[in-house]
């Protein structure tokens, strides 16, 4: 380890993850994620950064191996290294390559989960932040929302699911692109700082050749009113009160 980097345990487990102070860390986005998500048998990561998503999700019933796809490659080896701390290298491997490529490495139909945790802002319409460690997982440029689709209606078995997490203000984007490959939306969970405050993130379920039949569940609330966290919170992050 250098110094820049220091060892966590990832929230509502007893695994270790290695951080860099200085790069993009995970956020709440990603355990809300890996919390909604129902991953099972072949599952794959996309963008999976520090691999806070396969070390939150590897202990669920049904999965058979986890991927994790990133494409920078100091980020890749970080998270490569958390998934040797813990052993786990018989249930997630971590590959440094580009999404894009995906389909040049894996058969068609051969995962049944993909998630993701994708960049929220388009390039075009956002300030860039000069380290491109940020920029790369905060921006669109090194994949689109479209491209994650894409390669998501190639891997994925019939009636395969996709787990991803969103900006409500990209919710019109999403909808009509999931449909556009085959990938229909059937759940949406909203997530609110408080129970008066609008939506500030989306969770969504799509399935692969899945029927039009779009349902909600009810807000994932992050704050009571007093300021202290609501108990779903508590029990996403594994926390006593």
């Amino acid at each position: 380890m250098d110094n820049n980097e220091r060892i966590d345990i990832v929230p509502g487990t007893d695994y270790k993850i290695i951080q860099n102070k200085e790069k993009f860390s995970y956020g709440t986005d990603a355990i809300f994620l890996s919390d909604f998500g129902k991953p099972k048998g072949m599952v794959m990561d996309l963008g999976t950064g520090s691999g806070i998503i396969p070390l939150r999700i590897v202990g669920k019933k049904g999965i058979q191996m986890i991927y994790g796809i990133e494409i920078q490659e100091d980020v890749a080896q970080r998270a490569q290294r958390s998934i040797e701390l813990n052993k786990l290298q018989d249930k997630i491997e971590i590959i440094h390559m580009n999404l894009k490529d995906l389909p040049n490495k894996f058969k068609k139909a051969s995962f049944d989960t993909i998630i993701s945790n994708p960049p929220y802002m388009k390039s075009e319409c956002a300030i860039i932040n000069k380290e491109q460690n940020f920029a790369i997982s905060r921006h669109e440029i090194a994949c689109t929302f479209e491209d994650i689709i894409m390669v998501s209606n190639y891997l994925l078995k019939p009636q395969g699911k996709v787990y991803i997490v969103h900006r409500p203000d990209r919710l019109t984007d999403i909808l009509y692109t999931m449909r556009q490959y085959k990938i229909e939306p059937k759940y949406i969970r909203f997530v609110q700082p408080k129970i008066d405050k609008k939506p500030n993130l989306i969770l969504i379920e799509g399935s692969k050749g899945g029927k039009p039949d779009l349902k909600f569940y009810n807000p994932l609330i992050v704050y009571n009113n007093d300021g202290t966290y609501t108990e779903e919170i508590y029990r996403i992050y594994g926390m006593d009160r």
